[in-house]
């Protein structure tokens, strides 16, 4: 199996998730792309790959296809 690109530790930076093998937070990834792309996060950061990135933002999508399956279906058990 391969190993996630996130990475959490209580000593690096306190827990919060980093891209794996380094001290970057993921979520200045989505910082970026609420005000500019994907490029504009790899100028800023060139020692995270696209594959790193992708592999995050594929992720983030599975967790909210997942959380959104999971609503919806609660919902109609509930309605």
């Amino acid at each position: 199996m391969k190993p996630s690109v996130i990475h959490s530790d209580p000593k690096i930076l306190g827990g919060v998730p980093v891209f794996r093998g380094t001290r970057v937070p993921v979520e200045i990834l989505f910082d970026y792309l609420q005000e500019g792309t994907v490029e504009d996060f790899l100028r800023g950061y060139p020692h995270i790959s696209r594959e790193m990135v992708n592999a995050v933002l594929a992720l983030a999508a599975q967790k909210l296809s997942i959380k959104t399956r999971q609503k919806a279906s609660y919902n109609e058990t509930t309605a």
